[in-house]
């Protein structure tokens, strides 16, 4: 399983989109209480749960970890750990699965300059005092010491996603290898 961290724009979410695309890795399906948004599809988008479901499911330990985040609770599961999946997380969340000691999971920190992060929420785009909030929260979420010991650090700064994506599933299976696992 692929674990891949990183702040705001650093390209976690693109590269998820191009492991899948281009290596069949598929993204874990993660636990939500939020809503369902047009288009979306409970076990394709996320599981959508009510906030008691999401509770109860807390109580058992069937959570790697989860966060509320804009008063929703998110959360990815157990039973979606496998291999070829990818999960990308928060620092907490990160400290969650290595946590794990699995050696199924292998994980990536995608690093990249607070001013290239800004451009490139920018031509998504982000608000500008939106995109300043993230940095600064970043700046405390991705501070060296809140970062638990990744297994590669990328540098998605000077590479494009296609190099990053490529990277990281060489390192993937690399270390699937070296792990006897492939």
């Amino acid at each position: 399983m692929i674990v891949l961290a990183g702040a705001s724009a650093s390209g976690k979410t693109e590269v998820a989109k191009l492991l899948a695309k281009c290596y069949g890795i598929t993204k874990v399906i993660t636990t939500t209480t939020r809503k369902k948004r047009v288009g979306e599809e409970n076990g394709r988008d996320y599981f959508f749960v009510s906030v008691e479901e999401f509770k109860k499911m807390i109580e058992d330990g069937k959570f790697v970890e989860y966060t509320i985040y804009n008063g929703h609770y998110y959360g990815s599961t157990k039973d979606q750990i496998a291999s070829n999946r990818c999960v990308v997380i928060d620092p907490a969340g990160l400290k969650s699965y290595i946590a794990l000691n699995d050696p199924n999971i292998i994980t990536f920190f995608l690093d990249s300059k607070e001013e290239t992060r800004f451009e490139r929420m920018m031509l998504r785009g982000d608000r500008v005092e939106d995109a300043r909030n993230r940095i600064l929260h970043d700046r405390i979420a991705f501070e060296p010491t809140q970062i638990a010991t990744v297994d590669y650090h990328v540098n998605s700064q000077t590479q494009n996603v296609n190099q990053v994506t490529k990277e990281i599933y060489d390192k993937y299976c690399q270390e699937l290898k070296k792990r006897q696992l492939l």
